[in-house]
Formats: C-alpha cells, sequence, structure tokens
C-alpha cells in the first residue's frame, strides 16, 4: 500500500525528535524540519544502525547473559546472571527497542526509499530487517514478524510466527530481495551509513554472508520451507559476494566520548565498573592451552597489565561471591583494555565468523569448492587474530569430527565480546562441553531468554499462543536449530 509522504514524514521526524537528540554526531540533519516531506529515507539509517549496535553490544544482556552464559565473561559481583538470572528490564529493552526503533524504522525507509526508486537503500533497508528479525527469533523463539509493524493498519496485537516454518524462510526471502535491489541505482548517504559510508557493494557483501549465517544455523532442519540448503550455500560461495576479508566485515566504529561510545565504555569505564567484570576460566584455560596470542588483548593481567601474574578466570556461578577469591577482582583477569575503548566496534558479522562457517559446511559437504575446510579454517582463525592485531599461532587442522570440533572451538573464542551471536553459536553447536554454573538456579545452561513479561498483558493471546505452540516460557525451553 502506497504510504502519504508527508504523513510518513512527519512520523520520521517525530521519531527523529526522540532518538537524535543525544546522537547528534552520528545523524547530521541537513534538511529544513518546517518542510517534513523534504525529509529522505536515509535520515533514518544512522539512527537504524546505531540502535541496533547498542542492543547488540549491550553489557547487561549481550554481556551479562550471552556472554557470561557462554562463559566468556564472568562477575566478581554482584554475578545473579551467571546463576542464570537475566535482568527483564534488559529483555523488554532488546525486544521494544529492536521492533521499535530498528525495524520499523527500517520498515519506514524502505517504504520511503521505494518512493523515491532508490533500490539500494531498499536493499539496505531488508538487511538491517532480516538481521534484527535474526536476532530476535534466536533469541527467544517464535516472534510477531507476519503481522509485525502494522500498527498504522490497526494491528496492535499481532500473531507469533513459527520460528523454523516461516521466520526462517521469510529471512532468506528478505535477503535475497535485498541482494538483488543493491544493483546501484540510488545513493546511500555515506553520512548516515555507519557501516559502509555508502559502498553498496558492501551492503550486498553482508546480505549474502548474513544470509550463508543463517543457512548455517538452519542446516540441521528438513523443512522444505527452507529450500536446498546446501544448493543455498554453494550459490552463494560461487556468487562471489561474501566477505573477502576483514575490510568486508559488517560492525559499527562507535565514536570517542558519550553518548555516541561503545555500551561497554559508557557502563563499564564511565560508569566506573570496570572491577565487576573479569574473563570465565573456561575461555582463559583453553586459549592458555592453545597458545593463543589473543589472550592478552582479550584479557588483562591479575592486578593488571605489566603485573607479571600472568591470566586467571574465574568459575561460572558461585553465589556466595563476597566470601570466594573470585569475588576480589584483584585475583582475576578483567576485560582486555582494547575491548573497554570508546571506539570499540560492535560486530553485526565479522569476517572471521564466516570463514569458520565456511569450513564447517565444507568439511560436512554442504559447499563444493577447490579451497578445503582447512583453508578455510586457518583463513577464520586468522582474520580473529587480525583484527586482535596480533599474529596468529600454530594450530594445525585435524579434519573430520576432530575438526568440526576445532572449527567449533575457534568460532567460540573468536566471538569474544559478540554476546548473542556467541550464545547462539554455542546453542547451535554444544561445544565446547560448558559446565553448569555453580549454584545456578536452572537445571541446565539456558537455551533463550524469556518473552518480555509486558507481552503477557499487551498481546496476551497471542502470546498464549506461542507458548503453547513453542514450549514453557522459560530459560531452558530448546529452540527447533539447537
Amino acid at each position: 500500500m502506497k504510504i502519504n509522504k508527508i504523513i510518513l514524514a512527519i512520523m520520521v521526524v517525530a521519531q527523529l525528535f526522540t532518538i537524535t537528540s543525544c546522537n547528534n554526531d552520528f545523524e547530521e540533519v541537513n534538511t529544513n524540519p518546517n518542510d517534513p516531506s523534504a525529509v529522505p529515507a536515509s535520515l533514518l539509517l544512522a539512527s537504524v544502525i546505531y540502535n541496533a549496535g547498542d542492543q547488540v553490544q549491550s553489557p547487561f544482556l549481550a554481556g551479562e547473559a550471552g556472554s557470561c552464559w557462554v562463559q566468556h565473561l564472568g562477575k566478581p559481583v554482584y554475578n545473579d546472571n551467571e546463576l542464570y538470572i537475566p535482568r527483564q528490564n534488559s529483555i523488554e529493552n532488546l525486544w521494544s527497542i529492536l521492533y521499535s526503533r530498528v525495524l520499523k524504522d527500517a520498515d519506514v525507509m524502505q517504504q520511503l526509499a521505494a518512493e523515491e526508486g532508490n533500490s539500494n537503500l531498499q536493499g539496505v533497508a531488508l538487511v538491517m530487517k532480516a538481521y534484527a528479525y535474526q536476532v530476535l527469533t534466536d533469541a527467544f523463539g517464535n516472534i510477531p514478524m507476519s503481522e509485525a509493524l502494522k500498527g498504522d493498519q490497526g494491528i496492535i496485537t499481532p500473531v507469533y510466527d513459527d520460528s523454523e516454518t516461516q521466520v526462517y524462510p521469510t529471512l532468506l526471502s528478505m535477503l535475497d530481495n535485498a541482494m538483488t535491489l543493491l544493483n546501484g541505482n540510488g545513493d546511500i548517504d555515506p553520512s548516515q551509513d555507519l557501516l559502509y559510508a555508502g559502498d553498496y557493494t558492501k551492503w550486498k557483501k553482508f546480505a549474502a554472508s548474513l544470509k550463508f549465517r543463517v543457512l548455517m544455523r538452519a542446516s540441521s532442519s528438513n523443512n522444505p520451507a527452507l529450500g536446498n540448503i546446501p544448493a543455498q550455500l554453494s550459490a552463494l560461495v560461487n556468487s562471489g559476494n561474501l566477505f573477502g576479508s576483514n575490510d568486508d566485515e559488517a560492525k559499527l566504529v562507535y565514536l570517542g566520548a558519550e553518548p555516541n561510545a561503545n555500551p561497554y565504555f559508557e557502563g563499564i569505564v564511565n560508569g566506573g565498573r570496570t572491577n565487576e567484570w573479569c574473563l570465565g576460566e573456561e575461555l582463559v584455560e583453553f586459549m592458555k592451552s592453545t597458545g593463543d596470542t589473543r589472550l592478552p588483548v582479550y584479557a588483562q593481567e591479575v592486578g593488571g597489565n605489566g603485573s607479571g601474574n600472568g591470566y586467571v578466570g574465574k568459575p561460572a556461578g558461585i553465589e556466595d561471591i563476597a566470601n570466594s577469591p573470585f569475588g576480589d577482582s584483584n585475583n582475576v583477569s578483567l576485560i582486555g583494555e582494547a575491548y573497554l575503548e570508546a571506539t570499540a566496534p560492535a560486530y553485526f558479522m565479522s569476517n572471521a565468523q564466516l570463514k569458520l562457517l565456511m569450513a564447517e559446511a565444507a568439511e560436512k559437504g554442504y559447499i563444493a569448492t577447490p579451497v578445503d575446510a582447512a583453508t578455510f579454517f586457518n583463513e577464520g582463525v586468522a582474520a580473529s587474530c587480525a583484527a586482535n592485531g596480533v599474529a596468529t599461532f600454530p594450530i594445525t587442522y585435524n579434519g573430520g569430527a576432530a575438526g568440526l570440533q576445532q572449527i567449533a572451538e575457534q568460532s567460540w573464542v573468536a566471538l569474544y565480546m559478540q554476546g548473542f551471536e556467541a550464545f547462539a553459536e554455542w546453542r547451535r553447536t554444544g561445544i565446547p562441553n560448558l559446565p553448569l554454573a555453580q549454584d545456578a538456579v536452572e537445571s541446565s545452561i539456558p537455551s533463550r531468554f524469556n518473552y518480555p513479561i509486558s507481552q503477557q498483558s499487551v498481546n496476551g493471546l497471542n502470546y498464549t499462543d506461542a507458548v503453547s505452540a513453542q514450549g514453557t516460557d522459560n530459560l531452558t525451553t530448546s529452540l527447533w536449530w539447537q
């Protein structure tokens, strides 16, 4: 349905008053606010990217749940989250911000771009929508999608779509459409494009690489709605549109000061909480055992860099942390300084992750390519090391079942500080075999987030139907791709 552009643009301006007031460096508004019909679609792009980045880099959900539950990070104090008690307000924020500030704005941007005849910007909007929907469905399972974002049509209680048979096939369709639309027709304002500075060819690579990730996550399914997964993976490899280097990966590089700095810098460094976070024991010991050159970047030495005291991680959990040696931040390795910088990036998808997924696909015979699994594996490890500014370390790919374990282990390591994605990939592979947190309130490591509590009141009937279809709304209900 064609949107009345003047009415829609007024809505855009209203949204900008609520979003850009604290993000002025990211959004340069060069249009006359008294002439709403002149507002271009591109004006929404920066806020879409920025709000998505802030959520996937949120210390108090991506960090306290995602990164802590895969035992990359730990909390020497205030560690209820390690016992599998997440912050419910953070779950609420993830849901509401991805829907209202990322998906809705991307949807508006897509429709405005269509009216402007800007196919490139339509493609960008579809990539960001697919990205946000995958974050949501991988976090919760069944989610509103087909009826979401339609409040202007009177749909304020959208149904929840089945993740396997409806959401994931739609993600694939969105990304296919995005790759078709990203054809060089129409401008992407470089000042608003915080990922690729207006380069549509790199957005196309992001779309293709994201589709590869979606397909690999769904690769255990036999659902016909997903199509022939190996054939689609092979087509992506043959297209030449996947990430070719770290220069292609999708990451938001923050600015050097609040309010546009990395959320870990704002919440932990400026918040005076650096001593409240440390590395997990499982990650530290694994990296020490392999001689991993990334460890001095991931972590600080016990007592601070230069102490010579080496690296120590905290075991997951421990309810009475105050009476444990691990409750003293001087006894554990804090988060590496590079990851707490104001300009540290938020990753939407890294080249390292793609290469390791390609290694898995090659090892399992999903893709036929002159490049074997060992080459993709080595490229993935090297890409992660390069992103951390260190030389790679000696590691020999073994192939077969042992090789698949190596791929999953190195993916786990490479996704450090990418909490939601690390949590998703660990749930998919189950590697490494992590111990249950000490004093855990659940019988197993969580499999998902519970739905926001508000859904029970604002969309109760559809919430109830979703729970009936998927299983009890708790943290340990498994998702279909695990």
